[in-house]
């Protein structure tokens, strides 16, 4: 089967989905995209604050080597903005507030240092191309990354700045992640020094207007093949065709699309909810996967103010809610934007408090960092952990035994039902990158695959 006359559902319409639909589209393929939102853009979400001025609700950051992402912004006439910062940091750690030019806390440099170059010696031990089969994989995918630290790390300094680390890079919390997939997620992203790094690194720019125009863009080249409101119950596959069944949250409206060939491209924890018939052979994920602890919180002020102290708006807490802010306002400084971030072990406690209580304790900790400011006039808060069609941001976790148990089938088709998503891509896992990367695989996995086995007739009867 060609392009030409193949029939293709796509589950979801992140960045994953909307590149494969795309790819596949312009190969002649009939693309249905079903998203179980109103909106696209899956984790990639903007967040209105006044007129003319939109946060990056979820994914927000990039670099130069994020190349696929790069040729999608310049196709689509998307520019960039710098992440530069001019002024001091501010640190509150200890309960000690401090200002300083460095972007690194006032903690013991030697014990930082010996901390990154322990985390060092374990990416450097990862396959990136199978994780799963990296030396001492067994071992360090049982390995809590808690448990390491405990073991390997004894500077207090050490201890206190690796969650804050980990919460930055991962939406972690270390306790809830294996050492493998902590070492992973560091060595697909680029490594410590170029994931951690604004100038430079992988949080050098942000998408002028947010990331969310991207998806949209895409949505609305496809058109009509886009259809919001279809969160998709069960996939059935017959011997010729596949049948997604839908079934609505507004009314329970029930629907289904045919086709040769689906791509689920949604987190693993969304796709492990799924009812596959025949039955998946391996699981998208496990008791042990978790959610992305990731919230946002996004402060706005008539301009950016701080500059006017000498501060740079970057901030890092030791303790919640707020462990790092950073400015994020709009090149012509028409507003003012902290984004602050609240991840890990944070992020679940701020997750269960109510909407007002989150509001109170965010503004509290804001008051604490930057005394000298007024009040912000809006203060928006977006929980990833309390999203249904999410479960979670930036991405899922791999908890301890996942990448033995998940990694070999990662990609794997299920007969005629194929994977995408930036959970299943082993380059810039996690990242906006990852996601555009994954769903140009399976577009070309089905443009110029082989036809894919039926599932046996013993499955077809579970």
């Amino acid at each position: 089967m060609t392009g030409e006359d193949m029939r293709v559902v796509v589950v979801g319409a992140g960045l994953a989905g909307l590149t494969a639909a795309l790819d596949l589209a312009a190969a002649g393929a009939d693309v249905t995209v079903l998203e179980a939102r109103d909106r696209v853009g899956g984790r990639m979400h903007g967040i209105a604050l006044s007129e003319g001025v939109v946060a990056d609700g979820g994914a927000a950051y990039l670099g130069v080597r994020h190349t696929e992402l790069l040729a999608l912004l310049r196709e689509y006439r998307l520019g960039v903005v710098s992440t530069a910062m001019v002024g001091d940091s501010t640190f509150l750690v200890s309960d000690q507030r401090t200002t300083t030019v460095s972007r690194v806390p006032p903690l013991d440099a030697v014990a930082l240092g010996d901390l990154f170059d322990r985390l060092e010696d374990l990416v450097a031990q990862v396959r990136p191309d199978a994780p799963w089969q990296s030396p001492r994989a067994e071992h360090l995918d049982q390995l809590p990354a808690a448990s390491w630290l405990a073991d390997a790390v004894k500077h207090p300094d050490a201890r206190t700045f690796f969650p804050l680390f980990i919460g930055e890079m991962m939406a972690a919390d270390p306790a809830a992640i294996s050492v493998l997939h902590m070492a992973f997620y560091l060595r697909s992203g680029g490594g410590i020094r170029y994931l951690n790094a604004f100038e430079g690194g992988a949080q050098q720019w942000r998408i002028d207007g947010g990331a969310h125009r991207l998806c949209e863009a895409l949505a609305e080249r496809l058109g009509e093949r886009v259809r919001l409101g279809r969160p998709v119950s069960a996939i059935d596959q017959g011997a010729d065709e596949v049948v997604v069944h839908c079934v609505s949250d507004l009314d329970g409206t029930r629907s289904e699309y045919r086709a040769d060939q689906v791509v689920v491209a949604i987190p693993p924890l969304l796709a492990q909810r799924i009812e596959f018939r025949p039955v998946l052979p391996a699981p998208r994920a496990t008791a042990a996967t978790g959610r992305g602890c990731a919230v946002k919180v996004h402060l706005s002020y008539p301009a950016p103010i701080w500059r006017e102290h000498g501060l740079s708006g970057w901030s890092v807490s030791a303790h919640g809610p707020l462990l790092s802010t950073v400015d994020d306002s709009p090149p012509d400084e028409s507003a003012g934007l902290l984004t602050g971030f609240v991840t890990g072990a944070a992020a679940s406690a701020f997750s269960a408090l109510a909407p007002d209580e989150k509001r109170d304790v965010a503004l509290l900790h804001t008051d604490r960092l930057f005394p000298q400011l007024a009040p912000p006039s809006q203060c928006t808060v977006t929980d990833w952990l309390a999203e249904k069609y999410s479960r979670g941001c930036y991405a899922a976790l791999f908890g301890p035994g996942d990448w033995l148990r998940l990694g070999p089938t990662l990609t794997e088709p299920h007969g005629r039902v194929h994977w995408a998503g930036t959970e299943t891509s082993l380059e810039f896992f996690g990242l906006m990158e990852g996601a555009i990367r994954s769903g140009r695989r399976v577009a070309t996995e089905l443009i110029h695959g082989a036809e894919p086995a039926n599932p046996s007739r013993e499955a077809l009867s579970r």
